[in-house]
């Protein structure tokens, strides 16, 4: 069997000849194909504004500089996730306060959030991991009765839904990646979404030099100290064809998803996260867990299968464990539990059942041959 990646890109000959009609037209840096792909965005979400950025990481900065979060202010984290969840708030010069996840979903644990707020508590940043949206209810009742912002790091999580309202309608404000191992993707990039108007033209001109705003349109006044944030139109071209197709990719991969539960749900050393209820999951990543995940790996390796871990714990890690503005809260059984024991799947659009059923077989006999 030829190697059976963990993702691939979606790019058709439409994708090609959309960025070939960028570079003919000699505008190749942020321009009319980045609103155009902005604009798709608002529309399908639904929210109020949209801007487009080079990546998600940034996007969760200029969220809380927005939002005016800064030295002397913290922000709660998850510990199951990327480090760049974390890293942004100390690039903002607030402090970093770590909480566990919930082992069964792997999605911020909501009453640790509320046992770490203080008086110096700003904002949460939770995270909808692989695509499982938050439950947007709790979080609601906890930013009313905290006064604090919900900037959600919603990096996995387009085409994502709770109550049948689109992930990124439903936070202060929603950070979007564009990844390549994201299923939309512009190669690098990022969308940030909000219904704040302040914050919405604060962020546009931050990401713009500080220019000014004036009817929607950037000015030569510069009115902040800001830097160059911007998402090309060659980078907008790719996403602009892929969102036409989202429906489409969401629904294959659902499908994907769907059946990889069916194949592995009676085996005895293989289950499977829990997924909101009231929510729709994306299937930006397909996670079972595994005892001996490594081990697995390794022998799927062998086989010509990429996969991967979910992703990390941060407490492990100097960065956080040595900082001392960084506070972590707990023991962190649930972030350890799922860093251990989480294992992606390969999953793509053009993934052929011939395909994943090589998987699931090569699965099922390194599961069985883990000691």
């Amino acid at each position: 069997m030829k190697k059976i990646p963990l993702i691939k890109p979606y790019i058709t000959e439409e994708v090609k000849a959309k960025v070939c009609e960028v570079l003919d037209s000699g505008y190749l840096t942020e321009g009319p194909v980045t609103k155009e792909f902005e604009e798709t965005i608002r529309s399908y979400i639904g929210c109020t504004y949209v801007l487009a950025l080079c990546n998600c990481t940034v996007g969760l900065e200029i969220g809380l500089r927005a939002a005016g979060i800064g030295p002397g202010d913290e922000v709660i984290v998850p510990d199951y996730t990327y480090p760049a969840t974390a890293d942004v708030v100390r690039i903002v010069g607030a402090k970093i306060v770590i909480v566990d996840v919930d082992p069964e979903t792997m999605l911020i644990d909501y009453d640790a959030v509320e046992q770490a707020i203080t008086q110096h508590t700003k904002a949460v940043i939770p995270v909808s991991l692989f695509g499982n949206p938050l439950d947007y209810d709790l979080l609601r009742r906890i930013k009313e009765k905290y006064d604090i912002s919900i900037i959600e790091d919603a990096a996995c999580s387009l085409g994502a839904r709770f109550r049948d309202i689109h992930v990124g309608n439903l936070s202060d404000i929603s950070v979007f990646s564009l990844h390549p191992r994201k299923f939309i993707t512009t190669g690098e990039g990022g969308v940030v979404t909000t219904n704040n108007r302040k914050w919405a033209e604060w962020m546009l001109s931050y990401k713009h030099f500080g220019m000014g705003i004036h009817d929607s349109r950037l000015t030569t006044s510069f009115n902040r100290i800001g830097t160059n944030y911007k998402l090309s139109n060659i980078q907008a071209a790719l996403g602009l064809v892929q969102m036409g197709h989202i429906e489409e990719l969401l629904s294959r991969r659902r499908e994907l998803s769907e059946r990889y539960y069916r194949l592995l749900t009676n085996t005895p050393k293989i289950s499977f996260p829990k997924a909101t209820v009231k929510g729709t999951h994306s299937w930006q990543s397909c996670c079972i867990f595994v005892e001996n995940r490594d081990q697995i790996m390794e022998k799927l390796k062998e086989r010509n299968i990429e996969t991967q871990i979910g992703t990390y714990s941060l407490h492990m890690h100097n960065a956080f464990r040595e900082n001392p503005m960084c506070h972590i809260l707990g023991d962190m059984s649930g972030s350890r539990y799922a860093f251990y024991h989480c294992l992606t799947l390969p999953l793509y659009h053009e993934m052929t059942r011939e395909e994943q059923d090589y998987v699931v077989r090569e699965l099922l006999e390194a599961v069985d041959q883990s000691s």
